[in-house]
């Protein structure tokens, strides 16, 4: 079945549910528009404020009523309104009752994020080799895609496919490398654009984070999107973080808008894991000089004058963008070579400053 003829055959179905306060959800005017993905379907129902209650079992039927069309496709669901549900919380697809607040991961011991104040810095490439180099140090590790509005890893770690789905709707992640993966980037159509308001997005998160069957891992490690917005506040509002790296490059623009990414981090009583600066310095191959590009200890000086850890420096050198782009990251394809020590250094780094993440 097309993706159109998918679209209206739910939206149809949906004419089955019945909503508070007569009629059907299919004419409901908050009913948003109909998502349809290689492996997923997602649509948002938005209802006034104190009703989420009321619409919490609509939501279920619609659900399972767009389960029935959309055959092995994973439903997304997301119920939103002016504030959160008086009693039950927010639901899963599934019908799983979330609580309001932190609540852990099952599975997972530590969580630490990867974000960045501007795009264009090298966060995504940063966080898959941190990843791996963590796994390097003999941690159990796992890694989450919550850019959700530009997945990098399917690309970074080779991925092919979609994840499976259990009979029960849980995600069975991907494999790569030893590391245990999920990104909405392995549910699109090549070159689809995730054109999904903030509350979808959201749930979107809560799903892949929750409704993924991680196994037991030491750290789960969470490429967030840059800048500060609503996927980096839900996530700090429900999830324990252990802490956030931040990933700049020299230049002073960069670290202007690194120094925005930081200042929200305490609001939310996140810790700041450190300041890694990316694309440091380059070295000419056929003459080994370094040129600074960008500047030079920009990222190490903002770390001192914000009194915060400085992890370490990743040169600029064409071998990582070239293992990036062909899904084989140089720490697990060429962990010898100066690039894939930058990161292991970054790595070790954390753990020093983080002894309870190895207890």
């Amino acid at each position: 079945m097309a993706d159109v003829e998918l679209t209206a055959a739910i939206k149809s179905a949906l004419a089955e549910v019945d909503i508070p306060g007569g009629g059907d959800l299919a004419g409901y005017a908050g009913l948003s528009d109909i998502i349809v993905t290689p492996g997923a379907v997602a649509f948002a129902i938005a209802v006034a404020p104190g009703m989420e209650a009321a619409f919490g079992p609509a939501r279920e039927q619609a659900a399972a009523v767009a389960q029935r069309v959309a055959g092995t496709r994973k439903i997304m669901v997301s119920l939103t309104g002016g504030k959160p549900p008086a009693k039950a919380g927010a639901t899963f697809s599934h019908g799983k009752p979330v609580p309001p607040g932190k609540t852990p991961v099952p599975g997972i011991k530590h969580i630490i994020a990867v974000g960045s104040g501007k795009g264009g810095v090298g966060k995504s490439t940063t966080a898959v080799n941190i990843a791996l180099a963590l796994k390097a140090e003999g941690m159990r590790v796992g890694i989450l895609d919550a850019d959700l509005y530009g997945p990098s890893i399917p690309k970074l770690l080779g991925l092919e496919g979609q994840p499976a789905i259990r009979d029960d709707g849980i995600f069975s992640p991907h494999e790569a490398f030893g590391l245990k993966a999920m990104s909405i980037g392995s549910m699109l159509i090549k070159d689809q654009a995730v054109v999904w308001r903030g509350p979808m997005a959201t749930s979107a998160l809560r799903q892949l984070l929750r409704e993924t069957d991680w196994g037991e891992l030491d750290i789960l490690v969470i490429d967030l999107p840059p800048g500060t917005g609503d996927i980096h506040i839900s996530l700090f509002q429900q999830a324990e973080v252990d802490g956030v790296v931040i990933v700049s490059t020299p230049q002073d623009l960069a670290l202007i808008d690194a120094k925005k990414a930081i200042d929200m981090l305490p609001r939310f009583q996140v810790p700041i894991l450190g300041l890694v600066e990316n694309m440091s310095y380059f070295i000419a191959p056929d003459t080994g000089a370094r040129y600074d590009i960008f500047g030079s200890g920009g990222a190490e000086k903002a770390a001192a004058s914000l009194n915060i850890p400085f992890l370490g420096s990743i040169p600029l050198v064409m071998s990582i963008r070239e293992r990036s782009d062909a899904g084989v990251p140089p720490v697990a394809s060429a962990p010898k070579e100066p690039e894939a020590q930058a990161f292991r250094a970054v790595a070790r780094q954390i753990l020093r400053n983080t002894p309870q993440i190895r207890s």
